[in-house]
């Protein structure tokens, strides 16, 4: 397969990704997002927070770029809990909430037309570079991209496919699980 191929179908199966979090987010309330449905349970608030946050720092290390999170969206939106929480506990990521839902849409946008303008202009042959090196510092080495990695370590396409659309997918799952939970449906069947 060619890497111009490649990219293509990642082009394409991103903004189809970021289609549904843009209607998910349009078909729900902030009262939805935040919900709790029980001790231990993870709000909408979380996965949507947690996805959009750790999408603008992979841009960071994919790209060199530095991310779009700043104190004026911290300060806009609002979070309980200003932090992705990939390194918390669900004891303490369940309590996260939004405060200004419009700042967060805005913000969400803006990552992903970051992301879809960046995955626009990268050379195909970009794909291949490696930017995290075996062997991976303990905090990489337990995630799912450490497990997709080849013998040099995670390239670009690798980070791509887990650490954009795999872990998107993921979340959107949740979200459509837990949708049910506020009396709404889920996005796809």
């Amino acid at each position: 397969m060619s890497h111009e191929l490649i990219l293509d179908s990642l082009r394409r199966r991103m903004r189809a990704m970021f289609s549904l979090y843009e209607e998910a987010t349009a078909t729900m309330t902030v009262a939805q997002v935040n919900h709790r449905e029980r001790e231990g349970i993870l709000p909408i608030a979380f996965s949507l927070f947690h996805y959009i946050h750790l999408l603008d720092t992979a841009l960071m290390t994919l790209t060199g770029e530095p991310p779009v999170w700043n104190a004026a969206w911290e300060g806009r939106i609002q979070p309980v809990i200003a932090d992705h929480g990939k390194h918390r506990t669900v004891a303490e990521m369940q309590f996260q909430q939004i405060g200004d839902y419009p700042a967060f849409i805005a913000y969400m946008q803006t990552v992903f037309a970051h992301t879809e303008s960046w995955l626009k202009r990268i050379e195909a042959a970009e794909l291949e570079r490696v930017v995290i090196q075996r062997p991976f510092p303990p905090q990489i080495a337990s995630t799912f991209s450490a497990r997709v990695a080849g013998p040099q370590g995670i390239t670009v396409l690798d980070g791509i496919e887990c650490w954009i659309y795999q872990h998107g997918l993921r979340h959107m799952g949740e979200i459509e699980l837990a949708r049910s939970f506020v009396g709404l449906q889920g996005m796809t069947s």
